[in-house]
């Protein structure tokens, strides 16, 4: 399923993005398993977001700026879903 270390890419990239979304969104702070599944989920997201907006994510950079928004928009709807 994946090959070589892309798996490890994905948890490194996924890490960053969600703990930079972590000390981006207020009132929600996830730990660091939290912001990693975040990020992950942010990088599905984001991907696809950006797909459908015709905006092209290639390279590591682009990569981590779709990541770090899908995470965004990720924590965003969990601390409307579980925080009061």
């Amino acid at each position: 399923m994946f090959e070589g270390l892309n798996w490890l890419w994905t948890i490194i990239v996924g890490g960053i993005a969600g703990w930079l979304a972590d000390l981006v969104v207020p009132g929600v702070k996830v730990g660091v398993l939290g912001a990693i599944i975040a990020g992950i989920l942010g990088g599905l997201l984001g991907g696809w977001v950006f797909g459908l907006l015709g905006i092209s994510t290639g390279g590591l950079l682009g990569i981590l700026i779709a990541a770090f928004v899908g995470a965004i928009i990720v924590l965003l709807i969990y601390r409307a879903l579980f925080k009061r």
